[in-house]
């Protein structure tokens, strides 16, 4: 098994993914946090969103904050639902999360199954109709089984996750799955800290000057601190999804229950 620290961003040939720049005046935000496999719950919660935004004018823009896959049931469900259309009337952006990033690494050959499977990847296969009791039956080496099951995942899925971008910055806003190295200038941040960083972030917050809205690190309910916005209320364990709606400078949390 390849060493499981490049599964954490140190595999230095990984390209890195897009950082986006946007103008959000006059635009309705709907920043969601982590999916996790759990389509039910992402579609309620798009049901409760689309009802929300319905009365408000303007641009409206959903913004996933990553980690789509593992650990939830729906992983597969999830990425087929990301890569078709937003609903009628919304922009949609999906960011990276270090479970995107996992994943991709795994099927581009870039980490072996049990570092993957680490990570909470038994559902996700699952979720593709793969069992890997039954493939290890049918199949003699370890590495005939992961060339299975890499030729069962959709070209398309690897083709989303390549393309994710790992940020978006706004004015006032920043989104990014799990923080931002305070103090640091954002274009000498890394990819790595962007999906992967907590203490760092959180100990040293009172250093950030614009908000931040991040998952990552679950939460019991959404909450500010400060200059952040903590929007993982581990929807694959606890059931519930959040989103938190910015308009116009104010927020507003919504859940898919």
């Amino acid at each position: 098994m390849k060493s499981v620290k490049r599964l954490f961003g140190l595999d230095k040939r990984r390209a890195p993914h897009p950082r986006l720049q946007l103008d959000l005046t006059e635009t309705v935000v709907y920043a969601i946090g982590d999916v996790h496999g759990c389509l039910a719950e992402l579609l309620a919660l798009e049901r409760i969103v689309v009802e929300d935004a319905r009365t408000l004018p303007g641009r409206k823009l959903i913004v996933m904050l990553g980690d789509y896959v593992d650990r939830g049931p729906s992983s597969a469900q999830v990425l087929d639902h990301l890569i078709a259309p937003a609903p009628d009337g919304f922009e949609r952006i999906c960011l990276t999360g270090n479970h995107e990033l996992a994943m991709c690494d795994y099927l581009e050959g870039g980490i072996g199954l049990k570092a993957w499977l680490a990570m909470g990847a038994g559902p996700t296969l699952r979720s593709y109709g793969l069992d890997l009791d039954r493939l290890a039956e049918i199949y003699r080496s370890e590495q005939a089984v992961e060339k299975a099951i890499r030729e069962t995942i959709p070209a398309a899925h690897l083709d989303f996750l390549r393309a994710l971008p790992i940020l978006v910055e706004s004015r006032n806003y920043i989104f990014v799955h799990a923080g931002v190295r305070p103090g640091i200038a954002m274009d000498k941040q890394v990819d790595d800290d962007l999906v992967l960083i907590r203490s760092a972030f959180f100990d040293n917050a009172d250093l950030l000057t614009r908000y931040v809205v991040h998952g990552h690190t679950p939460v019991d309910e959404a909450s500010r601190i400060g200059m952040h916005v903590s929007l993982d209320t581990g929807a694959y364990f606890s059931g519930r999804l959040t989103a938190l709606r910015i308009w116009r400078n104010k927020g507003r949390y919504l859940t898919n229950r």
